[in-house]
């Protein structure tokens, strides 16, 4: 028995030299001290290369791909695994698939459900008589979950293979810690993780697939990405970025005064969610804070959209705030929040504004400050990750927020997601890190690459393809006043919103030319895009990608 690993010994091979020498590539096969003959090689490489006769007793073989989160890109994974008859373990932290989803469940997508199923997954579901609800609908999150994840969860060649109520708190090497590098690849992964009944369990695993995304880990509502002085003392009255205002949490925000703070997507739907509650519950308050000068990259584009779904929602927020309905705070950085009476009475947010200090007083506040990843559970394994985006290094170029606009994402796969830990991978929104625009079917994609990388299928995980749609109006220029992007306005000299492209370099304004019927200035109407967390209860949407992402906010004074 090996100690380190906790696996039988494999037999020496019967034509192994009794000497050092090197049998199928490695010194002292199949013992603790062997070694690959060529220092550059792995001795599983060269076990294989060489063809050697035990390279299949090796102390990974038979382990479990460990995949965290089942959530639609955890499943995904599961559905890939299963098709290729890998073996493969799930664990969910909370008490049933899709829990994440189940809590934000009354918001619908804006994205139809062509665009929010697996492959794989569909062809598991399709001989137990599933069928894909209608195409062109817009599910919500509870509708994903009933209709998809959970018949997914149940088919034969996953059920039994899904543990819920499970957390995982650490991944890292067995027997060794992160600085341990001799030999390191030949030991197994190792999860540990905690079950429904405090039992702590180890997992020993060939291969890691963290899905388990950034729900539940939001943003502080402090500046600087710390929380304000005061914020965990005041967590009874503040809420998630989601909350079910017409819904579950409705006599919560009834008749109350309720501060939004946040300039994302899920701020958006909530500030609409409150402005219809507020027509049939008097006394019901709403202000929006924000620290930026502009929000005119979440009206979207207004008449000027592609999705005229999505403009509608952006002129249908912009006019809350124009008539008052919504009182809107720019240039706003937290600085304090105190609860001068306690849990019983109302919150005070500080703040410093261009103006000068400013108190915001509420009942209750919406941090829909935005999420970042749990990386506390991965101090023992090596991953390369962007220092900004805290996302996979080869993969934050293509999605940091700072310049990534219109929400195109180029294809990407298992090697864009490998890390310096081999058999280690982040998937789905936690690959994404802290840029806010994760797309469903990039998750699809990212698994599905990953998957035949461990399945030894090298060409279908580099045959990478991503059918991502375009997001509408897909450029504009530099925004500084609160206008529809697409609207002008001749007081600032603007244009109709076409005058760069969507990279991140500004181009000349291209010539005038006629549109295609229901297009926008960047050419023809686009399929919706697909998000997690993100969409309107009535079914509207809003852009993916931001507006030559935060660079293109630039602070306006008299916004």
């Amino acid at each position: 028995m090996n100690d380190e690993t906790g696996r039988p010994e494999p037999a020496a091979s019967p034509d192994a030299p009794a000497s050092a020498s090197s049998c199928c590539g490695v010194s002292a096969c199949c013992t603790d001290a062997e070694q690959a003959v060529d220092p550059g090689a792995t001795v599983q490489q060269a076990k294989t290369d060489a063809g050697c006769g035990c390279v299949e007793q090796g102390p990974l073989d038979g382990l479990p791909v460990v995949v965290i989160g089942a959530g639609p890109v955890g499943l995904a994974a599961a559905a890939h695994l299963a098709e290729r008859d890998q073996d493969f373990l799930v664990l969910e932290a909370g008490g049933e698939v899709g829990a994440a989803i189940s809590e934000w469940g009354h918001v619908r997508l804006f994205s139809p459900w062509r665009y929010d199923t697996d492959a794989a997954a569909r062809r598991l579901l399709e001989p137990t008589g599933w069928r894909l609800p209608d195409p062109e609908a817009l599910p919500t999150g509870a509708e994903l979950l009933r209709d998809y994840l959970a018949p997914l969860a149940k088919v034969p060649a996953l059920a039994g293979r899904i543990r819920t109520g499970t957390r995982v708190v650490a991944v890292t090497r067995h027997g060794v810690d992160v600085t341990r590098t001799v030999g390191r690849e030949e030991r197994p992964l190792l999860v540990r993780a905690v079950g429904p009944d405090g039992a702590v369990d180890d997992i020993a695993a060939r291969a890691v697939i963290d899905a388990s995304g950034t729900w539940g880990r939001s943003n502080p509502l402090g500046h600087s990405g710390l929380p304000a002085p005061g914020e965990d003392q005041a967590a009874a009255h503040i809420t998630g970025p989601l909350p079910d205002v017409l819904g579950r949490d409705r006599s919560r925000f009834a008749g109350r005064r309720t501060l939004v703070v946040g300039m994302g997507h899920s701020a958006a739907n909530t500030l609409l969610a409150l402005a219809e509650l507020a027509e049939n519950e008097p006394g019901t308050r709403i202000t929006w804070a924000v620290r930026g000068a502009s929000v005119a990259r979440l009206y979207g584009g207004g008449d000027a959209d592609g999705l005229p779904a999505r403009g509608a929602l952006g002129t249908r927020l912009k006019a809350a705030v124009d008539n008052g309905e919504i009182d809107l705070v720019r240039g706003f950085t937290i600085t304090g929040v105190a609860t001068p009476d306690g849990e019983a009475g109302s919150v005070q947010v500080n703040g410093q504004t261009p103006d000068g200090p400013r108190v915001l007083e509420g009942d209750i506040v919406v941090a829909a400050t935005g999420f970042r990843p749990d990386l506390d559970m991965l101090r023992e394994v090596r991953v390369e990750l962007d220092p900004a985006t805290e996302a996979p290094a080869k993969l934050a170029p293509l999605i940091d927020p700072n310049f990534h606009s219109c929400g195109t994402v180029p294809p990407h796969g298992e090697r864009d997601l490998a890390h310096p830990e081999p058999g280690f991978y982040l998937a789905g929104m936690k690959s994404y890190g802290r840029a806010p625009t994760f797309l469903m079917a990039t998750g699809y994609e990212q698994v599905r690459s990953i998957v035949a990388a461990l399945s030894g299928d090298r060409e279908a995980a580099d045959t990478v393809q991503l059918d991502l749609p375009e997001t509408g109006v897909c450029s504009t220029s530099l925004v500084t006043d609160d206008l529809l992007p697409g609207a002008a306005n001749p007081s600032a000299g603007q244009d109709d919103g076409c005058g760069t492209s969507c990279s991140t370099e500004a181009t000349p304004a291209p010539a005038a030319q006629s549109e295609p019927d229901g297009g926008s200035c960047c050419g023809p109407t686009a399929p919706e895009p697909v998000s997690i967390g993100i969409g309107a209860p009535a079914g509207l949407g809003f852009a993916t990608g931001h507006v030559h992402g935060y660079s293109g906010e630039a602070e306006h004074s008299g916004a």
